[in-house]
C-alpha cells in the first residue's frame, strides 16, 4: 500500500481529509502538533497521531493540511525528513506560487485543490444537496497541478485528490500558475467580493422596506435562472429591460479596468497578503 503522511490531521481541513483518507487505499498516518486537534481526531474518527519523524519514515506521500501561513515552516521543518522520490501535497496553490517550498531536486511537488460542488447538479439525495463545501456526499471537480517531479507522479497526485476530495466526478489538470489564477483570481477576488456586493445590496433593499424573505426569495431565484443562462446552463436569452439594466449597472459597479486583477503582479500582491 501507498503510505501517506497527513500533517495537520486534527484540523478543520485534516478533519475532513482524515475522514475520506480512512476510506481510501491509502496507508495513513496523522500527525498533529495540538492536543485539542488530537482529541478531536481522536473522538470524531476513532484516530491516534504520530510523530513526524514516525509519519515520514517510509512515506511515500506527504499531505501538508496546514494552512498558507504555516506551508512555510512546516514545509522547511520537515523536508530534510522526506524519503527521497516522494511527494509533498499542498492543498491550495499560495505557498507553492509564492515560493514557499523549499529546494529539493528529488521531491515531487503537487497541489491539489476542490472546485466545491457546483450550483448546477443533479444530486438528488438530501445529504448531497446539504454538502455545499464537498467531500462528504455531493460530487465535484477537482484541479491539479504537478509543480515539480517526473510526469509518472501525476497520477499519483491526482489519486491522492481523488481520494481526499470524494466523490470526484471530474479532475483537471493545470499549473501553478493557472490554479493561482482560479483563487484567489477568480474565486475570491471577483467572486466572494461580488457575491458579498449582492448581499449588501440585498441587505439594502431590506432596508428600504422589503421583507427579508422577499427579498432573498427574489435575490436567490433571480441568481438561478440570471446564472444558468448567462453560463449555458440553458439556452436563453435576456429581455430588453434586462440587457438595458446590465448597460447601465455595470459601469456604476465596476471600474473600467477590473480585470487587471488578473494581472501577474496582482495576483502575486494578493497572494503575498494571504501567505
Amino acid at each position: 500500500m501507498t503510505r501517506l503522511a497527513l500533517f495537520g490531521a486534527g484540523g478543520k481541513m485534516g478533519l475532513r481529509l482524515s475522514r475520506n483518507l480512512a476510506a481510501s487505499e491509502f496507508d495513513t498516518v496523522h500527525v498533529e502538533v495540538s492536543e485539542a486537534g488530537r482529541a478531536r481526531l481522536r473522538e470524531a474518527l476513532g484516530l491516534e497521531c504520530v510523530t513526524a519523524e514516525e509519519a515520514l519514515a517510509g512515506a511515500d506521500v506527504v499531505v501538508l493540511a496546514v494552512p498558507d501561513t504555516a506551508i512555510r515552516a512546516v514545509a522547511a521543518s520537515i523536508i530534510d525528513k522526506v524519503p527521497s522520490g516522494a511527494m509533498v501535497v499542498c492543498l491550495d496553490a499560495a505557498g507553492p506560487f509564492a515560493g514557499h517550498l523549499p529546494e529539493r531536486a528529488d521531491v515531487s511537488y503537487f497541489v491539489t485543490h476542490p472546485c466545491h460542488p457546483p450550483i448546477f447538479n443533479d444530486e438528488t439525495d438530501m445529504a448531497a444537496k446539504r454538502d455545499h463545501f464537498g467531500g462528504i456526499a455531493a460530487k465535484q471537480g477537482i484541479v491539479n497541478a504537478l509543480m515539480q517531479g517526473p510526469e509518472e507522479h501525476y497520477a499519483l497526485g491526482e489519486k491522492v485528490g481523488r481520494a481526499i476530495y470524494a466523490p470526484v466526478v471530474r479532475s483537471h489538470r493545470v499549473s501553478v500558475e493557472g490554479m493561482a489564477l482560479l483563487e484567489p483570481g477568480l474565486s475570491e477576488t471577483v467572486c466572494a467580493s461580488l457575491l458579498v456586493v449582492m448581499r449588501e445590496a440585498m441587505d439594502e433593499v431590506v432596508a428600504r422596506g422589503v421583507a427579508p424573505e422577499a427579498a432573498r426569495d427574489f435575490l436567490l431565484g433571480h441568481m438561478n435562472i440570471l446564472g444558468a443562462v448567462i453560463f449555458d446552463e440553458v439556452e436563453g436569452v435576456f429581455s430588453d429591460a434586462c440587457n438595458k439594466a446590465i448597460e447601465f449597472g455595470k459601469p456604476v459597479l465596476m471600474r473600467d479596468d477590473w480585470k487587471r486583477v488578473f494581472e501577474p503582479e496582482e495576483i502575486a500582491a494578493s497572494i503575498e497578503r494571504i501567505t
